[in-house]
């Protein structure tokens, strides 16, 4: 019962993360739009005057509001985080019970089974999680973005390879949840100058594989994106 109440609460808060995601991706894309201020860029002119090709006092609400957004994502994620480890451990539980305990009420053991299943499914035949049937119950299980793709330029390496504006990276060649994340990311990019790296996405509730290949080009860096830690 404990864990069912616990992966409800953890189902209404991802709902609510997802809610507040979308909010921020619309933010940064206004803000990011060509011209626009981007979201650290300056509001004053060479001359140290107010910028008069944008309206200043919609870019700081909207940076305001971008702030309290990523303050309540984070208390979100971090909530999921304990949830998460309750559930892991009632999930333990259950494979140590008799093989009897299988048959309660709840059908908590079978969910399991299904989980487990469903992630082997898809990893298998590296599709969309979202396809599966318990997309959500795989989120809560294993899928926590560690950082978001807030900045991407075009015809960037990034952006030719599939990333996408407001992607949640879930893993990022050998990188994953950590310390150091922003050193880490810049370094596996360096170490792998010109070959693919695999990389996991969370993008609209779906989990998504490809491959991100850092090259020099055009631009600035060796990706041409910008990753927010969350």
């Amino acid at each position: 019962m404990v864990a069912t109440n616990v992966k409800a609460e953890t189902m209404s808060l991802m709902d609510k993360r997802a809610a507040i995601e979308t909010e921020m991706n619309a933010i940064i894309e206004r803000l990011s739009q060509p011209g626009g201020p981007g979201l650290l860029g300056n509001l004053v002119d060479s001359e140290g005057f107010p910028r008069t090709d944008i309206d200043i006092p919609v870019v700081r609400a909207e940076r305001r509001r971008l702030a309290e957004l990523r303050n309540d994502h984070k208390e979100i994620t971090e909530k999921i985080n304990q949830n998460i480890q309750i559930l892991h451990a009632a999930r333990l539980g259950n494979k140590s019970s008799p093989l009897k305990s299988s048959g309660n009420g709840d059908g908590s053991n079978s969910q399991t089974s299904s989980v487990v299943n469903a992630v082997a499914s898809a990893s298998s035949q590296n599709v969309p999680l979202s396809h599966s049937p318990s997309s959500m119950e795989v989120d809560v299980v294993v899928s926590i973005p560690f950082a978001m793709v807030d900045e991407i330029a075009d015809a960037s390496p990034a952006a030719e390879d599939g990333l996408q504006l407001g992607d949640q990276i879930v893993k990022f060649g050998n990188v994953e949840a950590g310390d150091n994340l922003l050193q880490r990311l810049a370094s596996e990019s360096q170490s792998n100058l010109g070959c693919a790296i695999p990389v996991a996405v969370m993008r609209q509730g779906a989990l998504i594989n490809l491959t991100v290949t850092p090259r020099t080009w055009q631009g600035r860096g060796l990706l041409g994106c910008h990753f927010r830690i969350l």
